[in-house]
């Protein structure tokens, strides 16, 4: 029997009592004007993370207007989606807007830590979820808020488990940052040895008898944009496309099939690529990723969607894929423009970047090694962020396992 079964036996033996939150709480209704929050006690629902572990937050400017106040050992909760999992128990005075509830404990008896336990399981979010009302934009109901139960034990039970809590929260993290930046060491680790295969040794603009630079312009068989695709054109079933946006966020180096599919009658001009064609995203949010490129090797001819470049060439489809995502290609792809906010390539840009080109039995055996190696370290990257999200659940259960007790 551990130190907590020990406790229960001898200080609740028959079980604890369940009480409503607004039995033992508040929200807060003091005001103050936002000229007199500075930004390190401004908490913003954007700021409300809920892993800041107390951790004030600070380069958060103050709305104007009257704010809601919060004292040390309150808890704020994000009061609108997808923040209603947000949770922070305050360690400093300060103010917050009105996205942001702030509960302040009103009975005696209550460990607010322990409170703020209770109140960041899934079992209060799923609460919350349940009677949060608003259509386009959702917010939790305050009065269905208050009438959540949660169990009371003596304080001293409360004590303790906000020690194994806590404890356990320091292990998880020190855990989930050794996972992450392992998987961080070893993206890095192939980056370096790709560039370092694809280097040969030349000087840019430089050559060999073994490698020669040549720009994309030079090799292009033929090099077009893509016809627009919108989101609502997107179905499940049709002919098989790839949206500029998807190139950032659901392909790698290469790939064999599309996750959208549209129909034809949605694409005036249809503009088609097939197998080995590169394909470039020509708008994005940042010049580091700008003109991020994939090459399909699938063998069904798809549409290209708007904002993207299709590059056909007679070059190795899966060389092509690697040395377009080397450190001295993505340098000449960031030579995009902003404008409006978001940066933009063209087809004149991409024609003007610069690779290396080995004859194409060289090509074949750099894309074996490194299709190999990116093998490796994308197990590891399916890997690594399964064993955190593990971990993280076993967190929850552990949290919510200690905070269940018996009802009188």
């Amino acid at each position: 029997m551990n130190r907590l079964e020990q406790m229960i036996k001898e200080l609740c033996p028959n079980g604890v009592e369940y009480k409503k939150l607004g039995d033992i709480a508040t929200y807060s209704k003091n005001r103050i004007s936002s000229q007199n929050v500075d930004e390190k006690s401004y908490v913003g629902v954007d700021n409300l993370l809920p892993d800041r572990g107390g951790k004030t937050i600070s380069n958060c400017v103050p709305e104007e207007g009257n704010l809601t106040c919060f004292d040390v050992g309150d808890i704020l909760i994000g009061n609108i989606r997808p923040y209603l999992k947000k949770i922070w128990l305050a360690d400093v005075k300060g103010g917050t807007n009105g996205d942001v509830l702030v509960i302040h404990i009103a009975a005696s008896g209550i460990a607010p830590k322990y409170l703020y336990y209770a109140l960041s399981s899934d079992k209060f979010f799923l609460y919350n979820m349940k009677y949060a009302k608003g259509a386009k934009m959702p917010r939790g109901d305050k009065e269905a808020i208050m009438k959540y139960e949660i169990p009371i034990p003596p304080i001293e039970i409360q004590e303790e488990v906000v020690t194994l809590l806590d404890d356990y929260t320091i292990k998880n993290a020190e855990l989930c940052n050794s996972l992450e930046q392992e998987l961080t060491a070893r993206k890095k680790q192939y980056e370096y040895y790709r560039d370092m295969l694809l280097d040969f040794g030349t000087v840019h603009g430089g050559g060999t008898s073994e490698c020669e630079w040549r720009t994309l312009g030079e090799i292009a068989i033929d090099i077009f944009r893509g016809s627009g695709i919108k989101r609502e054109q997107v179905t499940e079933t049709g002919i098989p496309c790839v949206r500029y946006g998807e190139i950032y966020t659901q392909y790698n180096t290469w790939f064999e099939k599309c996750v959208s599919h549209t129909k034809l009658e949605y694409v005036p001009s249809p503009k088609y690529f097939e197998y080995g064609d590169v394909l470039f995203a020509i708008t994005g949010e940042s010049v580091e990723d700008i003109a991020k490129s994939i090459v399909y090797l699938g063998d069904e001819k798809c549409l290209a969607g708007g904002d993207i470049v299709v590059l056909k060439h007679n070059q190795n489809p899966r060389y092509m894929a690697h040395v377009l995502l080397t450190t001295h290609a993505r340098q000449q792809k960031s030579r995009g423009k902003i404008k409006s906010k978001v940066v933009h390539s063209n087809v004149p840009s991409i024609k003007e970047i610069e690779i290396p080109l080995p004859p194409l039995e060289t090509q074949e055996k750099i894309a074996d090694i490194l299709d190999r190696f990116e093998r490796l370290c994308n197990d590891m990257a399916l890997g690594l962020p399964a064993e955190i999200e593990a971990r993280k659940k076993q967190y929850e259960y552990y949290r919510d396992k200690l905070l269940s007790f018996k009802e009188q």
